[in-house]
């Protein structure tokens, strides 16, 4: 790719603290752009058999989103799946005629994407990218979606929340939803007052000593749990697992103890009745909990230690809005500890030794 990032940051604010609060001004451009783009999508993954997403990392989480918006919003059902793009490429089959591929990769160099891309293609079907400003083209791709600039940063915020934004677009006009299109507008606001709700350098030397951190979510929120760990390991190098609700009832607690953190992302719907039997569970073993739900749930937060208010958002829309607390407290741990959250320890030197046997 010819992107270069920028000389490193040396102290707080590193760029991911800047990537996180240009969110709501980021969310509030990003749709109108790509407005032929999303109508041409839209048309034609409205009549494919099939429709795949797919991505790697943080790219792959917003798939998992976008393939909850699609199914329901967008009317796909059963014809939309979200594949890790390596598994895609590697392990599955050729994908049949008048298949849908939406490839997410904010560089756009990851290859299993691309391979991705070229078999829909060949095959007859549709092609979509969905990545950054300035990436590298994904040249088999019939209508590409693009989000926001190159981030400075090696763990990635903004462009995970725009990408969930035009999932949100993309969905709503293969499902010819106006009501959830027009339902995404007060987004970017209720972002905004949500990045002024706490003072996130407290939270972080709160909860910055604990051994172990879970993240616990469903539905759509089950990317946000799995995105979250993901930022823990990528800015400040903790121990952090993302888990769905149900699967972490199903035997994950077991390796829960009182010196880690439960953080769970517990909005209404129908996952919520499971977060709160996973705080109840926090509290028989003495685990403090961080609770992200509506500021209302007063049945959840007398069981946690610490909530964080949600606003009032339709369960799919709520990953655009829950990630970001989590994004701050990753970030915020890595400047108690020391560390620089953008740099994924590249100046160290046997991490250094170790990024040159890995091509992406």
């Amino acid at each position: 790719m010819t992107w270069t990032p920028p000389p490193p940051r040396t102290s707080h604010p590193y760029y991911m603290h800047d990537a996180i609060y240009a969110q709501p001004g980021a969310l509030r451009l990003v749709t109108r752009p790509n407005t032929a783009a999303l109508e041409g999508a839209a048309e034609r993954l409205r009549a494919m058999d099939l429709v795949v997403l797919c991505g790697i990392g943080t790219s792959w989480h917003a798939a998992l989103v976008g393939e909850l918006l699609l199914a329901r919003v967008g009317g796909l059902g059963h014809r939309v799946r979200a594949l890790h793009s390596f598994e895609l490429a590697s392990y599955w089959p050729p994908p049949p005629a008048r298949t849908g591929v939406v490839a997410v990769s904010h560089r756009g160099s990851k290859r299993f994407s691309q391979q991705a891309l070229a078999r829909a293609k060949s095959e007859g079907g549709v092609a979509i990218a969905l990545t950054g400003k300035g990436a590298a083209p994904l040249g088999d791709a019939q209508f590409t979606l693009v989000t926001v600039d190159q981030e400075h940063s090696v763990a990635h915020t903004a462009s995970y929340t725009a990408a969930l934004a035009l999932f949100v677009a993309l969905a709503s006009g293969v499902g010819r939803d106006d009501a959830f299109a027009h339902a995404l507008e007060p987004v970017p606001d209720q972002l905004a007052l949500l990045l002024g709700q706490e003072s996130w350098e407290d939270l972080a030397k709160r909860f910055g000593d604990r051994r172990r951190y879970w993240f616990v979510g469903g539905g759509p929120n089950t990317a946000t749990a799995y995105e979250a760990a993901l930022k823990m390991s990528e800015a400040n190098y903790a121990t952090a697992a993302g888990v769905n609700c149900e699967q972490f009832l199903h035997g994950s607690y077991a390796a829960m103890s009182a010196d880690d953190l439960l953080v769970l992302i517990a909005p209404p719907g129908p996952s919520r009745a499971r977060c709160l039997d996973a705080a109840r569970v926090a509290g028989a073993i003495g685990t403090p909990v961080l609770l992200l739900a509506p500021e209302d749930d007063r049945e959840l937060a007398g069981l946690a230690t610490e909530t964080i208010a949600l606003p009032e958002v339709d369960e799919l829309l709520s990953p655009i809005l829950a990630i970001v607390p989590l994004q701050l407290l990753a970030y915020h741990l890595a400047v108690r500890r020391g560390v620089n959250p953008d740099i994924m320890r590249t100046a160290e030197l046997p991490y250094a030794r170790a990024r040159e046997h890995v091509t992406l």
